[in-house]
């Protein structure tokens, strides 16, 4: 991608892996001075995988072409929070291009609950699967947008997942999820008119570490973390993404708008593919005579998910 995105100035909260790494890599790819959050090395929950820790991966933002900063800060706690845009504030004068809320602490817990109803779980599972990944992104845009509306420019960029449009795990969890993709089309209303475009990123099923080490089981189809971060670079770099504010975006609609595939090779599922939908249907010998690129309309996906 080269430099495209030199100058510009990124945070990616929850960062030290998974998603948040891969699209801190390709903003640092892209010559962007990436900020990157994540957890104390004593309180991360690596699980002895060897996984990198967030100061390698600052590192790794560096060797890519850009500047990788790593702060460790507990997005549960506020005033760590402001601490953050604050010394962003300063370091950078009063410069913040990009802000990607994509932290969320309670993975493992929500995966725990799986098959339980939500009134066999205690009510505080509420606060503990939004406090960070919901709460959290409210202030970091808060924040955020006080330092981009003087400039009148810049990206909020709320990650959230396929659990927004359709039940998966448990309520707090879809509830919290569709949230964020509400959240960010309010605030695209109220920051239209200072030029800051706010989009919801939704990917597809990511191969995360955690994945490919084997603790979920994999699927083959599912697209890198890396690919998620083409995605939202791609779009960074786009002169006309105010078109698409206050959208849901999916990655796979992007790879195909600005033509760009995954580290392997591989066309990782789209929801909207024809081809997609026959295969998890059962019906591969229709769907190989299916392309990739014949998707149904987004309203339809909106129909299914029981929306009005």
């Amino acid at each position: 991608m080269g430099i495209a995105l030199q100058g510009q100035v990124a945070l990616v909260t929850g960062a030290s892996r998974g998603v948040g790494r891969g699209i801190a890599l390709q903003l640092g790819e892209a010559g962007a001075t990436v900020y990157i959050t994540g957890r104390r090395p004593e309180l991360s929950d690596n699980l002895g995988y060897g996984l990198p820790g967030l100061q390698e991966v600052a590192e790794e933002i560096t060797a890519a072409g850009g500047q990788g900063i790593a702060l460790y800060i507990d997005h549960s706690n506020m005033f760590e929070v402001q601490y953050l845009f604050d010394k962003i504030n300063k370091d950078q004068d009063g410069r913040l291009d990009i802000l990607v809320n994509n932290v969320f602490s309670s993975i493992g817990k929500v995966t725990d609950t799986f098959g339980k109803a939500f009134y066999e779980i205690d009510p505080s599972f509420w606060d503990t699967v939004n406090d960070v990944g919901l709460r959290n992104h409210y202030y970091c845009s808060v924040y955020a947008a006080r330092i981009m509306v003087p400039r009148k420019t810049g990206m909020i960029v709320n990650i959230a997942s396929l659990g927004g449009l359709r039940y998966a795990f448990n309520v707090a969890y879809g509830v919290g999820k569709d949230a964020l993709v509400r959240m960010a089309t309010d605030m695209a209303v109220e920051l239209e008119k200072d030029n800051i475009c706010v989009i919801t990123l939704m990917p597809g099923p990511v191969r995360t570490e955690a994945i490919e080490i084997g603790v979920f089981g994999g699927t083959s189809k599912a697209e890198s973390a890396e690919f998620t971060g083409k995605a939202l670079a791609r779009f960074a770099m786009d002169p006309g993404r105010m078109k698409k504010t206050g959208k849901a975006l999916l990655t796979g609609d992007l790879a195909q708008k600005y033509g760009f595939g995954d580290r392997d090779g591989m066309e990782p599922q789209n929801i909207r593919s024809v081809k997609t939908m026959l295969e998890t249907l059962g019906k591969p010998e229709i769907a190989k005579f299916i392309p990739n690129r014949v998707k149904v309309p987004k309203w339809m996906i909106w129909q299914t998910c029981n929306r009005l």
